[in-house]
Order: C-alpha cells, then structure tokens, then sequence
C-alpha cells in the first residue's frame, strides 16, 4: 500500500526537481531581483500595503512557491514598509495572503500540481477555474488594504532599499526571459514539465551569458541552489535548487504512503459517513470546508491535509474538476489560516510579523467565505449533496446483495 501510494505520486516529484532546479537559475540568473529592483521602485508608498499584497501575489504566481516568495519579495516588503513605518501587523497580512495568491492558482505550484495529480484534472482548466471563483475576493482584498493600510503621509521608496540587486547582478531586460517563458507557454497551455524545461534551458544561457557564471558554478547551482558571499544579499535571495526540494519531496512520499494505506483500508470510513451526512444537510463545498478545517489543524501540514481532505471528499463529489477547485479554495488557503501549521509558521517567522496578523490576511477568509456564500445561494449545490448520498446508499446495498 504504501508503494503504491508513493508510486503514484513519482509524476510530481519529477516536477518538484525540476522546480528546483528553475527557481535556483532564476535567482542566479538575476530574474528574481530584475523583478524586484523594478517593481519596488514604481509603487506609491502611500499604498504600500496594497502593493505589499500584489507585488507578492506577482512573484508567487511567476514562481509558484510560497515559501521562495516570502524569503525574497516578503522580506523586501517588510523591510521596506518598517522603514517607510507601518506596522508589521499590516506587512505581514498583506505578505501572508499575496504569497499564497501564487500557491494557489500559478502553473507552477507545487500545491496546484498535487491538486491535478489527486484529483486527475488538468491544471490550466483549474487554473481558470480557480480565477472565477477567486475574482471578486482578489478586487476586495485590493480595495481593503488600500483603505485600511494608507498611510497620509508619503515616503519614498529609495534605489538604496533595492540598490544590493544592481551592484550584484546585470540587470538587463533580457533576465527577465525565462519567467516570461513560463507565462508564454503557461498561456499556450503546453505541458507542465515542458514548460519548466524550456525555462530551465533560457535560464542557463542567461546565467552563462549575462552573469558570467562558469559551467561548474551553475551545475553547483542546480543541485545546491544560488548561495552568494554578500551578507546582505543572502539574506534576500539564497536557495532554490534540487536539494531546497528534497525536504517537500519527502513530505509529498510519506504523504502519499499514508494515502496508500487510507485508500485500501478502512480507517477513514466512519469520517466518509459523517462527511456524508453533514453533506445532506448543507452544501458540498461547506462540507469541503469543514473537513479541510479539521484536516489541517490535526496534520499541521498542507500537503497531508490536501491528500486527506480528498480522501474523504472523493465520493462526494463527482465533478472531477469541481472537486479539484473544491481543494484548491479550502484546504489549500485554510493551511495558512491555522497558527500552528507550517504553512502559516514560516512566512510569519520568515518576515518577523506578528502572528496575530493572520487575521489580516483577509484574501486567504475570503476566498472560502466567497465561494461558501456561492454554494448557499447555488440550491443545485445541495440537492446534488442529496442525490449523491442516495446513489451512494443505492449502489452499496447493490453490492451487498451481489
């Protein structure tokens, strides 16, 4: 059982190595900070809570990772935003929710690919599918930290905060090819792996070409990940590499060996009925919701949760893409809603916020309140809970009498 369970996940580790592998080129490459350096120096400071919130959400869509995000463009922020004096409870709301923009709904997320591979959907129709349902939180979220995050009196952001990017990389335009590679392809909806591959390959040249690195130098990135002597800039832009991913590639086996035994056991029985009978008395998401509440808070953990969570919904419901996006706007966003689990713990620890400030990360409470409110206002929603439970019922005592 337990091979098994890693088995079928041997699809997407072979994308997590090659993810990496991407994300070390494209700090050694300069991608990454050429990102940063222009970004940073055209917001309004005025906003800077907003913009904390969508520069962010940028970085984690183009890199798909939600940790690599907050140790890069969320230490940026929170930096900058102590230094321009606003206070870490907002910096660090405003991180929480746009690192995990990116780790939900970005081609090359590791929790978007788990979903794909669980679920056996296609993660650009999920991909659509999570930004319609996600739209009207992401505009609120926006206009929320607009409002509650404008400081009166404003302060520029300075080439200094930024300047240790210009002095240690050549930041032509060019840099920037390998993430636009990603968007390009992503758009053309071309394979996943393809799609990192040809990053991966862009990411190479740019890296010999345009920074000069010699060939031992990047293999030693590739593996190892980008590591700089320059204090200042380590603390930035260190990692990435096939050995940053060893740590989440072990969490997805054991994961999946636990999965293994779930599905040809019965040990999770009993919480597939009671999941049933909350189902016919509310919507199937709300049910989702709970489960995924419960899930997270017991496992600690995004990638157990994930695979628990749709253990147990898997026979609610039979819309293999409903139930994919089901995942991805619960369990996905509530992991970094429970103070205790990793998904919330590092980012907050990684910036030096406030762990109260989870309660201003209002993107990650929107999405499911959004799409939990959708489900109350859908009736189909709950009749389909019903009818399915029924059929359920119909087939095991069809069985029981064959």
């Amino acid at each position: 059982m337990i091979l098994n369970g890693i088995k079928e996940a041997r699809t997407i580790l072979i994308v997590f190595s090659l993810i990496g592998m991407l994300t070390a080129l494209w700090r050694a490459g300069g991608t990454i900070p050429f990102i940063i350096y222009h970004t940073l120096l055209m917001v309004d400071s005025r906003f800077f809570v907003m913009f904390a919130f969508l520069l962010c959400s940028l970085v984690s869509f183009l890199t798909g990772t939600a940790f690599g995000t907050v140790s890069t463009m969320g230490i940026i922020c929170m930096i900058t935003g102590k230094a321009l004096g606003i206070s870490p409870f907002y910096l660090g709301g405003a991180i929480l929710s746009g690192v995990f923009f990116g780790d939900r709904c970005s081609p090359m997320s590791t929790s978007a690919l788990l979903v794909c591979e669980l679920t056996g959907t296609d993660i650009y129709t999920n991909i659509k599918n999570m930004i319609k349902t996600s739209a009207f939180p992401f505009i609120f979220t926006v206009a929320f930290y607009a409002i509650t995050g404008y400081v009166g009196i404003s302060s520029n952001v300075t080439t200094d905060t930024v300047a240790v990017f210009a002095d240690n990389f050549n930041l032509s335009p060019w840099v920037i090819l390998p993430a636009l590679i990603i968007v390009v392809l992503a758009i053309c909806k071309y394979n996943i792996k393809v799609t990192i591959v040809w990053s991966i390959i862009f990411g190479i040249f740019i890296c010999l070409y345009f920074q000069e690195m010699s060939l031992y130098e990047l293999f030693k990135c590739l593996i190892y990940g980008y590591h700089t002597e320059n204090l200042t800039l380590a603390k930035l832009i260190n990692g990435g590499g096939l050995i940053s991913m060893a740590k989440t590639m072990a969490i997805i086996a054991i994961s999946s060996s636990y999965f293994g035994i779930f599905r040809n056991t019965k040990l999770l029985d009993r919480i597939k009925l009671w999941s049933n009978t909350i189902a016919q008395h509310s919507t199937k998401f709300a049910t989702v919701l709970i489960i995924s509440i419960i899930t997270a808070a017991f496992s600690c953990n995004q990638t157990l949760a994930t695979m628990l969570t749709y253990e147990i919904a898997n026979n609610l419901i039979s819309d293999r893409e409903q139930l994919a996006v089901y995942l991805e706007n619960t369990v996905i966003l509530v992991s970094a809603l429970i103070p205790w689990s990793i998904a919330a713990v590092f980012p907050i620890s990684t910036v030096g916020a406030p762990t109260n400030s989870i309660t201003y990360a209002v993107y990650l409470y929107l999405v499911p309140l959004w799409n939990l409110f959708i489900s109350f206002m859908n009736p189909k929603d709950k009749r389909a809970g019903l009818l399915n439970s029924v059929r359920r019922k119909c087939h095991e005592k069809t069985a029981e009498l064959r």
